[in-house]
């Protein structure tokens, strides 16, 4: 199934929503500093871009996927694509530096796989990163070096100069990424806690009973309810819900898909067991929610 999923496309929702001065390359490269396109998304959406956000000044809090973010400025934020996203406070005086790539583009800067991954395993772990004034300084230069480069239309050049800055960029980033103190080592339901979790986000589709994630850990549903409940506040069946609605919620707003086909891809048994399952959790039905 095409899920035609468009949170974000650039060169129409983002001009669409405010004058920006954005200069692009194509499809695959954007660039802009202007923060006031961050409150038109007040609802959960999927990325499929990559974005790079130097924050210069002010806060920004907010969910990527079920995990709360709070940033202070010096920063850099790092989203990824495929991640589900929701702003949910922007100070007035935020100001930010903004790169975004497609999924592409993004993919084609280091095409080793071997290469790219423990990156991208740090940025999902890690995904803003606070910048000494030093750090800051050398990325506002490459920002507006990007910039620069961007704007020289004439130049049959300037798709590849972007790709060896952006890379020069990408391995500066990580390599503070792996300098941040590492956070103390979690006990034994800590790590049952973190497992659970990445097999709720990876399963969640599919299989919503806790009995199916207490076997993968060979754990009892009881025991593993309980650890679930004392180490979070929330129980498992809880945040099982949460990552179904979570992607309802995603695909409901950014995407355009039917009700129907919403349902088939969460794998309801039918379109009204999902609206009863959404209503039952959110209060409202689908379509609702939808036209809000």
């Amino acid at each position: 199934m095409q899920k035609e999923i468009t949170p974000l496309t650039w060169q129409t929702d983002l001009k669409s929503e405010i004058d920006l001065d954005i200069q692009s390359i194509d499809d695959d490269f954007l660039i802009f500093d202007n923060v006031k396109v961050l409150p038109a998304f007040d609802y959960p959406f999927r990325v499929d871009v990559t974005n790079f956000i130097i924050c210069t000044k002010g806060t920004l809090r907010g969910r990527i996927g079920l995990k709360s973010y709070e940033t202070a400025a010096p920063c850099m934020i790092t989203l990824l694509p495929s991640e589900i996203l929701q702003y949910e406070y922007i100070s007035d005086d935020f100001e930010g530096l903004f790169i975004v790539m497609s999924k592409r583009m993004t993919e084609n800067l280091l095409p080793n796989i071997q290469e790219r991954l423990p990156i991208t395993l740090s940025v999902r772990q890690k995904p803003s990163m606070p910048l000494s004034e030093e750090r800051l300084n050398l990325l506002k230069t490459y920002y507006f070096m990007l910039k620069t480069v961007v704007g020289l239309t004439e130049n049959p050049h300037r798709k590849d100069i972007v790709k060896h800055l952006m890379i020069a960029f990408y391995y500066h980033s990580s390599s503070w990424l792996h300098k941040i103190p590492q956070e103390q080592q979690p006990n034994k339901h800590e790590e049952f806690v973190d497992r659970f979790l990445e097999l709720a986000e990876k399963h969640y589709k599919t299989e919503r009973q806790v009995g199916f994630y207490a076997e993968k850990m060979n754990l009892t549903p009881k025991y593993l309810s309980q650890i679930i409940k004392a180490n979070t506040g929330k129980s498992a069946n809880d945040w099982i819900d949460e990552y179904v609605m979570l992607e309802a919620k995603a695909l409901l707003k950014s995407s355009k898909l039917t009700i129907q086909q919403i349902s088939d891809e969460l794998n309801f048994t039918d379109q009204s067991f999902f609206g009863k399952y959404f209503k039952r959790i959110e209060g409202i039905s689908p379509k609702e929610y939808r036209e809000k």
